[in-house]
């Protein structure tokens, strides 16, 4: 699947080479703790021809995958209200940048907040994986946190991952931690999915994000401990089914010491790595050859991975299924990376 393994090294760590594109930053929500939002108005939609020219200079030719080359275009939208008169235009707008991503050979991923069920059916025929955080949920946050974020209300999310799973779509969720939650708040959101998953089998993986205090964010509550996170990844290890990966970002997570001891504790992918974390932007990812030789001195090789597991690819159109496959072809060309990204 990804390409053969180097013998000197046992153990592998996943990542998709991704780059992100933003429909729209504006939001009906107010997370008083979200770095990306603008409110609605203030953010003009990123039109079709904006997409291409930025789509094609990523463009690599039909060659071997390298250390340059992007897989996932990551399609993250602010949320326009289900109510609004622009909701209809707004959904078919996404399925457009969709297409153009696929036009072009690469694979996309849509996050795009609650949908309903024909909107989630409409864009799983130009996606290949789609992806909603669960967050956590505890109606307390409603509360506080999210005060002002009606897509945060925890029924509405996890039935996301339901119609997800009764689609047969790709799924990725998550926890975002230290927001507020209690330790067992953090249990039984783990257990949702995990009963969820049981049912569907479409849960690839699940996302552990530390709350990570950013510039534009209004609350300004404290960094979740890394201790902490390492020690809910192994809790996570033990309520996921075998089958569902657990992935936290790197760029989260300020000192090799701790990257590494969350790998040791379950973690085995890193996610989406592109030049720019939207949703975190103080944060930015290694794209230097750093990452990639702290994992190798410590025992771990990066390998390049689809946006889509490949148990799921019988679950795509005829022509996704393609594509991926292509892709697969040109990854396995390729050895894995164990020092360079």
């Amino acid at each position: 699947m990804f390409g053969a393994p180097n013998a000197s090294l046992s153990k592998t760590i996943t990542y998709s080479p991704a780059y992100t594109l933003v429909p729209t930053y504006e939001c009906f929500n107010r997370c008083t703790y979200c770095n990306f939002r603008v409110d609605p108005g203030q953010s003009p939609w990123l039109s079709l021809t904006e997409a291409d020219a930025t789509l094609r200079s990523l463009h690599q030719p039909d060659s071997n995958f390298d250390s340059n080359s992007v897989i996932e275009i990551l399609v993250l939208s602010g949320e326009v209200h289900p109510q609004s008169t622009r909701r209809t235009a707004w959904i078919e707008h996404l399925y457009h940048h969709c297409e153009q991503a696929l036009a072009l050979g690469f694979l996309p991923h849509t996050n795009a907040g609650p949908l309903s069920f024909l909107e989630m059916q409409l864009l799983k025929a130009v996606n290949v994986s789609m992806g909603l955080m669960l967050e956590q949920l505890t109606p307390e946050l409603l509360k506080t946190v999210h005060r002002h974020a009606p897509s945060k209300q925890p029924n509405l999310r996890l039935q996301q991952l339901i119609q997800a799973g009764e689609l047969q779509v790709p799924f990725t969720t998550g926890l975002l931690l230290g927001i507020g939650e209690t330790e067992r708040d953090r249990w039984e959101t783990l257990e949702a999915i995990a009963q969820i998953h049981q049912q569907y089998h479409h849960i690839q993986e699940v996302i552990l994000q530390p709350y990570s205090p950013g510039q534009q964010e209004v609350w300004g509550g404290l960094a979740f401990s890394p201790e902490e996170l390492v020690n809910l990844i192994a809790i996570a290890r033990q309520i996921l089914p075998a089958d569902v990966a657990i992935q936290v970002p790197p760029n989260l997570i300020q000192h090799p010491t701790y990257l590494v001891a969350c790998l040791e504790a379950g973690a085995r992918d890193l996610g989406g790595i592109s030049p720019h974390d939207e949703v975190n932007p103080n944060y930015p990812h290694l794209l230097d050859g750093e990452l990639g030789s702290i994992l190798g001195v410590n025992g771990w090789q990066l390998v390049p991975r689809l946006p889509i597991y490949p148990q799921y690819d019988q679950w795509l159109a005829e022509p996704l299924k393609t594509l991926v496959q292509k892709w697969r072809s040109r990854i396995s060309q390729n050895q894995p990376l164990s020092a360079k990204i």
